[in-house]
Formats: structure tokens, sequence, C-alpha cells
């Protein structure tokens, strides 16, 4: 909106205001109104969370420390929504799709999260929605986003790719859209399978991948930081001429606005990790979680580094996956576990660990691998 009045209309007569123009400039300006939004209205948020009874329960099963934790406010995912929408809204293109179907991702997903959370709190004990209305939920948002993706693929002003880039593999891009199926009446719907299965695994995997990573003050959304400045730095550089030459990336000029959707991601997270640093004043909740993952996944399909993903969001990746190895484990060995405790960062809290420890060195660890995603770029 400020972007549709300062640029394209008042630049016209105040030569100076083409600055706002620059993607550069509305990525620092989104950046900062996100970091203001958290941080203005943090304190106003969490006293009417705590004014409404929001808080937190604490399953029976957790770590014993956490106890202390129960009835901190939660639900602060509103804030962090919030404080995306509105920069994006204002430092962004709205005539571009992708900015819309980011959107749509976070406010999706956030709004199942929200559900969730509400009906925890309604019914006192943490129990929301089962997890098969969830994931439905989940899946039905994806292929809704999926089949937006499908009509920019046919539309030649936008061009979306439906081919999968492969880290370290410059020319194996194998494509989702099975052709030769497409060209039957009978067909028709199967050319879409592969496509369907992927978008919709590659953006519930990643909006459940942060729910569950959510346990620990601040560990999530400090992760979420680093997870959402690589991914700014991706959108830059595959939107710039200049740089994905040099990198031997596919230009994608319309991914160009995205990079204030991640730059509001970043400011964001940095405005409600304020509050949410141990010990923490108010939680994210599901309604945060699901929507972050849920945007972080939408932009890697955007992109197109779905694949890279997986490095980008690692530590996430290693949480859901610790989840999932636990209880196979539990259910295919007669109750044997593999981890002290599931998700992952309790198992080290187990062993010994205090929380800030098991925290600071799973930021560091993120951070390495989101480096490490970013320095695949050139090596192709």
């Amino acid at each position: 909106m400020l972007y549709w009045l300062l640029f394209q209309i008042l630049h016209k007569y105040i030569p100076t205001f083409r600055v706002f123009g620059y993607i550069t400039t509305r990525v620092a300006l989104a950046s900062l109104t996100a970091l203001a939004i958290s941080l203005a209205v943090g304190p106003w948020m969490i006293g009417k969370l705590r004014a409404w009874s929001f808080g937190q329960h604490i399953r029976e099963e957790g770590p014993q420390s956490h106890r202390k934790k129960a009835g901190t406010p939660t639900m602060g995912g509103l804030l962090i929504v919030t404080a995306i929408v509105v920069p994006t809204l204002l430092w962004a293109d709205l005539s571009n799709p992708y900015i819309w179907l980011a959107l749509l991702g976070l406010i999706g997903f956030g709004a199942i999260g929200f559900l969730d959370d509400f009906a925890k709190i309604a019914k006192k004990r943490n129990l929301g929605l089962t997890a098969r209305q969830k994931f439905w939920a989940q899946v039905f948002i994806a292929m809704v986003i999926g089949f937006c993706l499908l009509l920019l693929h046919a539309n030649h002003a936008w061009k979306y790719s439906t081919a999968v880039n492969i880290p370290f593999f410059k020319q194996f891009k194998p494509d989702l859209l099975i052709y030769p199926l497409a060209k039957n009446f009978w067909t028709f719907p199967l050319a879409f399978v592969p496509f369907y299965l992927f978008i919709v695994f590659v953006m519930v995997g990643s909006s459940n991948a942060v729910n569950l990573t959510d346990g620990l003050d601040g560990l999530a959304i400090g992760l979420m930081i680093i997870a959402s400045s690589a991914m700014t730095a991706l959108t830059y550089v595959s939107s710039n001429t200049a740089f994905s030459s040099y990198l031997d990336l596919a230009h994608l000029p319309n991914s160009q606005e995205l990079t204030i959707f991640c730059a509001s991601m970043t400011g964001a997270s940095i405005g409600f990790l304020w509050y949410n640093c141990h010990p923490a004043q108010v939680f994210m909740g599901d309604v945060g979680s699901l929507a972050l993952g849920g945007g972080l996944g939408i932009v890697a399909v955007l992109i197109k580094q779905e694949i890279l993903l997986l490095f980008i969001g690692g530590i996430y990746v290693v949480e859901a996956l610790s989840v999932i190895l636990q209880v196979g484990s539990y259910k295919m060995r007669n109750g044997k576990r593999i981890f002290k405790m599931a998700p992952i960062h309790h198992h080290f809290e187990a062993l010994g660990w205090p929380e800030s420890k098991v925290i600071v060195r799973f930021w560091i660890a993120g951070l390495v691998m989101a480096l490490f995603a970013l320095s695949t770029l050139k090596l192709r």
C-alpha cells in the first residue's frame, strides 16, 4: 500500500521517492516495520492473553523443569502473523500473485493453529484438534496453493516451473508433471499427482517440523530468524539477474517481492524473540509455529529451493525425524525408545543440559546448516 502510494503515485511529483522502488530499500523498511510492530504491540498483546486466561498447559509426560511454565500466556503467534502481514501489505507490490500465495500459506496454516490452540484453552487441557483433523486441514491448504501454482504454470506471463532443483546438480531437474498422461482425457488427473504430493509434503512437513521444535523458550523462533534470513538472501539472488547468472541459478524475476515477505518474517521473529527468550513471557502456540512453518515452506516452493530447505531448516528436520524415529521404535520394538524423550531437544534436557545451553547450541547448529545451504549455491 505504501509502495503503491510513495512509488507508483508520489514519485512522479517527488523524484526522491524513487528510492521506494528499490527492493533493498523496501526490504529494510519491511523488516524494521515488522520489528517495530512486534516490540510495540507485544506488551499489549501479552497483557490481553493473560487477561483472557490464554495460558499454556504443560504435558504430564514433559520435563519436570517445565512445570513452572504452566499458565504462561500462549497464542503469541497472533503477534507474529500480524507483524508479518502488515509490513508485507505496506511495502510489497501487491500485483504480484506470489505475495498473495505466501500470505495464504502463512494465514491458512496459522488459522489451523489458532483453532487448535483455542480448542486446548477451551477444554482446559492439552487436547486441541485431533492429529487427523490438523493433518487434513493442512493438506487442504497445501492443495489449494498447489492448484494456484498450476494456474501460474499455465500462465505465460508467470511461467511457474514444476521442475525440482537438486543441489550440486545443475542439469538434473526432474519435472513433477507427467506430460504424457496429460494428453489423454482419462489419465489427465494422474499427471498432477506427483506435483501435488510434493507440494503437500514440503508445506505440511515444514509446518509440522517448526511446530515440533517449539518446546523451549526461544528455540523455534531463534531458528526461524536464521532460516528466514537465509530465505531472504535466496529470494533476492534468485530475482537478481547478475547474482542468479553468477551463481548459475534459474533467474526468477517474479520472486523479487517475496524478499519483502521473508524480511518481514525475519523482523517479526526478532521482535517476538524479545518476549520469548528464556524465561519466556509468552509462547507462540500452534498459531505461530504452524504459520511460520507454512510460510517457510511456500517460499521454498515458489523460488524452487524445496530441497535446499532441508538444510536451511536443518534443526527443524532433525527435530521432526527424532519424533518419527521415537514413535516408530516404540511401536515396532515393544516399547523401546531411542531417545530419553522426543523431540530431541528434550533428550538433551534429560541428559542434564540446562535449557539455555540446549537453545544456544541448537541455534549454532542451525546457523551452520543454513550457511552450508547457502554455500551450495555455487557448488554446482
